[in-house]
């Protein structure tokens, strides 16, 4: 049986038992062993790492581990800019998009109500989500660890929070995409585009009161959903400001 020592930095310690968080950690493994399952065997999907490093050395996912090898392991840094050779996963697009699992709901619809593209559907299976993210470059948000360690999932993150609020500040504050929000320019209810229109082309579609106090329509260029600004408006201007004015969360 050969032995080597492990250790995880920064938030790859979220999925870590509390008595293995900021140390280093000797495990057993028999021979051929990759450092790819080894890592995902503690619980750490391998989309959260950007790079590794082995006795000193940055290593790929490919390397199998050697007797008395000394491994750390490291998230994304999204303020440090890490050596391209260095990273055992690719950085993420700039072009920011989403595709979420069918418990994180809420947090589509805060993410739309920003103008992020995200892809939600409460009946996208876990193949599905993992071919979505896969073809289309798309970031994976989910609290399903196994899901995140498919193999064709390329970008993807596990949510750490359960409240919704928490969760579109803390995947504001983890992607640093606030610059780039476009507030209420998205359907909240299928991710369409929005755009002005003119309120005799939907006339039919709005309750005689909406026609006789709003001027400005806008409709869905998908799902044909019209809106105009109400009260519901000021509410997510409201909701928009708390999560645009947070700087740090944990």
């Amino acid at each position: 049986m050969n032995h080597a020592e492990i250790r995880f930095y920064g938030i790859l310690n979220d999925f870590l038992p509390s008595s293995q968080r900021g140390k280093s950690m000797e495990f057993s493994f028999l021979d051929r062993s990759s450092i790819k399952d080894t890592i995902e065997s503690f619980g750490i999907p391998h989309p959260e790492i950007e790079f590794l490093l082995v006795n000193g050395m940055p290593q790929p996912f490919s390397y199998t581990i050697n007797d008395q090898d000394k491994i750390s392991v490291y998230p994304h840094f999204f303020q440090l800019e890490i050596s391209p050779e260095w990273r055992v996963s690719p950085p993420f697009p700039q072009d920011i998009r989403f595709v979420l699992d069918v418990h994180l709901g809420k947090l589509a619809s805060y993410l739309r109500m920003l103008g992020m593209d995200t892809l939600y559907e409460n009946n996208y299976d876990d193949p599905t989500l993992a071919q979505i993210s896969s073809t289309e470059d798309r970031i994976l948000l989910t609290r399903d660890i196994g899901l995140l360690k498919r193999s064709q999932v390329v970008y993807g993150y596990f949510v750490r929070a359960t409240d919704p609020l928490i969760q579109i500040k803390e995947v504001c504050l983890r992607f640093s995409f606030i610059d780039k929000i476009k507030p209420l320019t998205r359907c909240m209810e299928c991710n369409g585009i929005l755009a002005v229109v003119a309120k005799e082309e939907i006339w039919d579609q709005i309750p005689e009161k909406v026609r006789q106090n709003y001027t400005t329509f806008y409709l869905c260029s998908s799902c044909k959903n019209v809106y105009w600004p109400g009260t519901h408006c000021e509410k997510m201007e409201q909701v928009i400001q708390e999560i645009t004015k947070t700087k740090e969360l944990f």
